[in-house]
């Protein structure tokens, strides 16, 4: 990712310079003028590596100074993209017209940027999906199954509004099991607090809440481990989340029953041999043999994992009817032309968002609450996913 961040600053270097050859040396005649432009640019286009700079010589990246980068890169994108619109649509012509128009395009990014802050990254978004298939028990026909994902809780502006806005949601679609498909924090287990805790606790479906890990639940952003070991990340949070009532589903498989007929839960966590594959399109990992040791291949079977790429290994198995993910969270930026839809995230990931079907094992990518990186989500609005079982 840290490469993704570097290849936009270089671009925007090159069209800075571009721009200043262009427009600036021949309109601006003040050496002043010439010199603002110039600081301006450079203080923009390398405000990701001085972020960068100071993640890397603090010691600890405790939830202030994480918030704080958070803030600094979206201040970034709002000096950024609004330049580069205004950029594009002034080399279209040197008429007063064309300025307008530019000026209007840079002021229209502007407005977009500050309403997906405001109110873009709280703004939930339903999602009803029917899941159809032969190979579902005929109890089970009707199962109302609501997901949510990637609540990243510390990064969170308020995060007691944005829970209880989400739980609200949750509960008025009354579901029969709710699914949490991973990265219910962002950093350390402490941000999960006693507020949190009792605003999530109050979710309510008569199969309950389950719940599995994704990569930042296990401390692989921890920075001082030794004042916090990652194991001990890890097991606090499964602690606070059984104290809360969920279930939580930890490379193992259980059985739903209702009406005589039965249904297998599987749930894949995220182990830390997976870091450095976790933005790639496959994850080369041991086998998921022992999530579904002795789990009948007859039964309908739902697998929760955060993420995506496994669906494979999964289905390989023979598992996996519907397979429950999140972590790329359309890297919280996506647009619809007609039937397409766009988003940065197709650029690491062969599947990003919403459902997929392979062969009968279907794959759905929530695109989770939260935000990490900047707070901000645009098209890519927070989700809750109400999936209805059908035959």
């Amino acid at each position: 990712m840290y490469w993704f961040i570097a290849l936009i600053s270089l671009f925007a270097m090159a069209v800075d310079a571009l721009f200043y050859r262009l427009r600036i040396r021949r309109r601006v005649k003040s050496c002043a003028g010439r010199i603002a432009f110039v600081c301006f640019a450079l203080v923009s286009d390398l405000m990701p590596a001085f972020i960068l700079l100071l993640y890397r010589l603090l010691p600890d990246n405790p939830t202030p100074a994480v918030k704080a980068a958070m803030w600094l890169m979206f201040v970034y994108l709002l000096t950024l993209l609004p330049r580069l619109a205004y950029y594009l649509v002034s080399l279209l012509g040197r008429r007063p017209a064309v300025r307008l128009v530019a000026m209007a395009a840079a002021l229209g990014c502007v407005a977009l940027l500050v309403w997906g802050a405001v109110r873009g990254r709280r703004a939930i978004v339903v999602n009803r999906v029917t899941i159809a298939s032969d190979r579902l028990p005929e109890a089970f026909r009707g199962l109302r199954i609501v997901q949510f994902s990637d609540t990243h809780i510390g990064s969170m502006v308020n995060s007691r509004r944005e829970l209880r806005a989400l739980v609200d949601t949750i509960n008025s679609l009354r579901p029969d099991l709710v699914v949490f498909s991973g990265d219910l924090i962002n950093i350390r287990y402490t941000e999960l607090d006693q507020p949190s805790r009792e605003i999530l606790g109050a979710i309510r479906a008569p199969f309950g809440v389950v719940s599995t890990l994704g990569n930042h639940d296990v401390g692989i952003y921890v920075k001082d481990t030794v004042a916090l070991p990652p194991e001990v990340n890890t097991a606090r949070l499964i602690g606070l989340q059984r104290e809360m009532g969920w279930n939580m589903l930890l490379d193992s498989t259980v059985y739903l029953h209702r009406g005589g007929d039965s249904i297998s839960l599987s749930g894949v966590s995220f182990d830390r041999s997976m870091y450095r594959f976790r933005h790639t399109a496959d994850v080369p990992i041991p086998g998921l043999e022992p999530v579904y040791a002795g789990v009948p291949a007859e039964l309908f079977n739902v697998t929760v994992s955060h993420l995506p790429q496994l669906r494979h290994n999964i289905a390989d198995l023979g598992y996996g009817d519907l397979i429950l993910a999140g972590h790329v969270h359309s890297m919280q930026i996506k647009m619809r032309i007609g039937k397409r839809r766009f988003s940065p995230a197709q650029w690491f990931y062969d599947e990003w968002s919403g459902l997929y079907d392979n062969d009968g094992h279907r794959l759905y990518i929530n695109d989770g609450i939260g935000y990490v990186g900047f707070p901000m989500r645009l098209g890519a609005y927070p989700e809750v996913t109400l999936f209805v079982l059908e035959r």
